[in-house]
């Protein structure tokens, strides 16, 4: 029997998925919003794009990321100009000469993801907590104020 079927198990679905996610994330990515959803994509290409849900309840907004093995030194959260960054580095294992990798599907390095916030999102209170791995931030809601339709008099 080969050792290797014991240590790796393929799945075919998975390499079609992959590239289909990552499309998807490109194009649909961010938080749903009135003006449309969308997700800002600096020039710089990351080495890697960290797995992210977006969520709502009656409080406001919940972003999750997951970040497996890395350190809250290691991630940093912004808002700036109604847009929300999350970025950082996973640095690669250093290769053990007692170690042998049979394969290697994490990815490392540096990341970036932009996210335009939604008109109800009050970007002066967001809150973010790093525990297990998942990045956790917090973006209340405010209610917006309905604009009244006012009658204009033409001369």
């Amino acid at each position: 029997m080969n050792t290797l079927n014991k240590v790796t198990t393929w799945n075919p679905l998975r390499e079609i998925d992959e590239p289909q996610n990552r499309l998807h994330r490109f194009f649909l990515g961010g938080f749903p919003n009135r003006m449309g959803s969308g997700e800002i994509h600096n020039l710089t290409v990351a080495d890697w794009s960290p797995e992210v849900d977006v969520s709502e309840d009656d409080h406001g907004y919940l972003l999750k990321a997951d970040l497996p093995e890395m350190k809250k030194d290691d991630v940093r959260v912004t808002v700036e100009d109604g847009i929300l960054s999350v970025s950082g580095e996973r640095k690669c294992q250093k290769e053990d000469e007692k170690k042998k990798f049979h394969r290697i599907e994490r990815s490392f390095g540096t990341f970036r993801r932009n996210f335009t916030l939604p008109e109800d999102a009050d970007s002066t209170k967001v809150t973010a907590e790093f525990r297990d791995g998942v990045l956790k931030v917090h973006l209340p809601t405010t209610p917006i104020a309905k604009s009244k339709a006012t009658q204009v008099k033409v001369a």
